[in-house]
């Protein structure tokens, strides 16, 4: 089931009188399905972050649709698109995005609050979240007093909390070490897998990208190539790889 459609999306920068003008994504069209763990690849500056804004509504494009649950993003007004982000869609930033004067819980009860949800809705969601994320001990805590994982672990508990029907990550294992990182994307997959959570992922990493269903590569704002996972997984990272090194990128 389609879930999310992207119709001819242009984004174009300087379009004031005078202003020199970027064109950051050029005719992008694809449909994102229910359940479905989507990697987006590229180099910097090819247009990945940009694309991940449009999908989340904190960018609009130049022109060109995006569809949400058969709803037109563009379509809504400015009230409209904040419910609309709060309700719909979940991030996961790099920098982790916590708020340091808050401690765990409260920064993860946040968009519930927010929205105006009540007491028990919000601590029946917050337990068993936290228990399946495993962070249950440590809510309590600031984003200071807890690890990088522990930090990102609860971003992902954050990002689950409002039931969004669509997680967007920023490159959620930019600042983490290589166990931390790997530990991220087990979660991540876990989270796919038992919530059936979507999920696109933007990431300059081979091995980070191995654990999506499916890779779009963009270069220079236009989708290259599209490459779906394999049964073999060493086939599927060597896959990724040579088209990372045609691409471009890194390929940790």
């Amino acid at each position: 089931m389609s879930l999310m459609r992207v119709e001819n999306i242009n984004k174009v920068y300087g379009t004031r009188k005078g202003a020199r003008k970027f064109q950051a994504l050029k005719q992008i069209n694809f449909e994102v399905h229910e359940g479905e763990f989507i990697g987006i690849m590229g180099p910097s500056g090819s247009g990945k972050t940009t694309l991940l804004n449009i999908l989340g509504s904190i960018d609009r494009p130049t022109n060109g649709r995006v569809f949400l649950d058969g709803v037109d993003i563009a379509s809504l007004k400015k009230k409209q698109l904040a419910e609309h982000r709060i309700k719909n869609i979940g991030f996961v930033f790099q920098d982790f995005n916590l708020l340091d004067t808050m401690t765990l819980k409260e920064n993860i009860i946040l968009p519930l609050a927010i929205h105006g949800a009540d007491v028990h809705t919000i601590e029946t969601r917050l337990q068993k979240l936290a228990t399946d994320l495993g962070i249950l001990t440590v809510l309590d805590k600031y984003p200071y007093e807890v690890s990088g994982g522990e930090q990102q672990r609860a971003a992902a508990c954050r990002a689950l909390i409002t039931d969004p029907k669509i997680v967007l990550a920023d490159e959620p294992t930019g600042n983490l070490d290589s166990r931390s990182g790997r530990a991220l994307l087990e979660l991540l997959a876990q989270i796919n897998r038992t919530y059936n959570t979507t999920i696109l992922m933007v990431t300059h990493d081979a091995f980070a990208a191995s654990y999506c269903q499916r890779i779009l590569f963009i270069r220079d704002g236009e989708i290259y190539h599209e490459l779906y996972a394999r049964e073999d997984k060493q086939q599927y990272f060597d896959a990724i790889i040579d088209v990372v090194s045609v691409v471009g990128g890194e390929s940790k």
